[in-house]
């Protein structure tokens, strides 16, 4: 039998570095979405999304004429999947149902290109549905920030509630500003992407935590700097494999998935990538920084009594 030696990396020695260059990301990441903010999908803005293809590739600016010609106003026009799907989303037109305004696009479209079109795919979000979605998933972010923060600061300590939210918070922003930075598509689906990091970078983060509590108490010599490296290098060897297989998957869908599960596995492989750094350099780097120690995660001394004295 061979004994596995596991690693020994000071990875804590490089977390100014990391704080450093992570405001610096952060920072970026909040005046992306201050000065571009986020390109809403039809789920948040409402109105109408067609889906149409084409016998040979689309010329875009050709559809955009043909719309503008046709009274259509401001007409979001982009490739989807291939050269020959051409993706439409139109704002709420009056009282004009989506199958007429279906039939009225698909009508232009033809007399631009006669025998060219094909219509695929049509689907219509209210305004007032929109505007009750963003503000649900707004409050759904919320109110999952303050169960980790309480839940962290029951099952370890306040410093480490500190730190975990920190990195939750350090993973969201990230994605966020990468959609607003390169005005990529925000809708339920990459939401529903963001909800899933954080609670993958939660998971992630407690993993550490439970090695660090664990440690404190076993190894009676140690500074905490020390102790937090020793467990964030035992933990190691599922922090790659889990992180591994998740992105192999999310590459896998990004790849294959089609286009509308594009935005939802691209923020997975934000989220998967950060947190696994997150983790270290901003979960554990600010518990230390906060100053934690033995005395901190230790027991609380339990009185024994008999026959009725302590």
């Amino acid at each position: 039998m061979f004994a596995i030696q596991l690693p020994n990396l000071d990875f804590l020695a490089q977390r100014r570095r990391a704080l450093i260059f992570s405001g610096a990301l952060m920072a970026i990441s909040l005046l992306s979405l201050l000065i571009f903010g986020l390109n809403r999908g039809l789920d948040f803005t409402g109105g109408t999304l067609i889906e149409v293809g084409y016998s040979q590739p689309a010329d875009l600016a050709a559809v955009r004429t043909a719309l503008a010609s046709g009274d259509f106003g401001t007409v979001m026009v982009q490739q989807f999947g291939s050269t020959r799907d051409v993706l439409l989303r139109i704002p709420p037109v009056g009282e004009v149902n989506d199958a007429e305004l279906s039939q009225r696009v698909l009508k232009v479209l033809n007399d631009a290109a006669p025998g060219q079109v094909e219509l695929r795919r049509v689907e219509f979000v209210g305004p007032q549905v929109g505007k009750e979605l963003a503000e649900q998933s707004g409050l759904a972010v919320l109110f999952s920030v303050i169960g980790i923060l309480i839940y962290v600061a029951l099952r370890f300590e306040w410093r480490f509630s500190v730190g975990a939210i920190a990195a939750t918070l350090h993973d969201a922003l990230l994605i966020l500003g990468v959609f607003a930075l390169f005005q990529l598509d925000f809708d339920l689906n990459v939401l529903a992407a963001v909800l899933t990091v954080i609670g993958y970078s939660l998971n992630d983060t407690i993993v550490v935590f439970d090695r660090v509590r664990e440690n404190f108490r076993k190894l009676r010599k140690g500074e905490p700097l020390e102790i937090m490296n020793q467990s964030v290098n035992e933990t190691m060897s599922r922090t790659i494999i889990t992180a591994g297989t998740v992105l192999f998957v999310v590459l896998a869908l990004y790849s294959f998935g089609g286009e509308s599960l594009r935005g939802f596995s691209l923020a997975l492989m934000i989220g998967v990538i950060s947190g696994t750094y997150s983790t270290i350099y901003i979960a554990s780097a600010t518990a230390v920084m906060l100053g934690v120690s033995r005395a901190d995660l230790m027991r609380a001394p339990v009185e024994s009594v008999i026959d009725g004295r302590p």
